[in-house]
């Protein structure tokens, strides 16, 4: 199943769908495991510590220290993995507006952690970028 690589055709078909629910992105000692009570939408470990990005209610009610509270938005198209300029142009418009995005590339997807306060606005962006169809 192969996704697809044509920028022009990636920017009109993303489709930007955004989740419910404020996700926050916690750190773990990387001795530490992960609390039975959490149900990470993204886990990845480094040298320094493993990096969660659940929500918010859950890092509260597990007692973890927690930044940036952001929505998540899915680009619904099936980009391919190899895929070339895609997510430079997306992130490319959103710092021209002043809103971080924290991206991250699945199998199937893009996905893209934006601030909660601004994330009506970056859906707008998006969208307007998908109408006009080409970085």
């Amino acid at each position: 199943m192969t996704g697809e690589r044509d920028l022009d055709a990636l920017l009109r078909d993303m489709k930007p769908e955004i989740l419910d629910g404020i996700f926050v992105f916690c750190t773990l000692a990387p001795s530490a495991s992960i609390p039975a009570t959490v149900n990470p939408m993204l886990t990845f470990r480094e040298r320094e510590g493993t990096t969660l990005v659940i929500l918010r209610k859950e890092a509260e009610r597990a007692g973890l220290r927690h930044e940036y509270p952001s929505r998540l938005i899915t680009l619904s198209v099936h980009s391919a993995l190899d895929a070339i300029g895609f997510l430079a142009a997306i992130t490319a418009r959103l710092a021209e507006a002043g809103i971080s995005v924290n991206a991250v590339s699945a199998f199937y997807h893009d996905h893209l952690f934006v601030p909660a306060a601004r994330a009506d606005e970056a859906m707008a962006i998006l969208l307007e970028m998908a109408k006009a169809g080409s970085a």
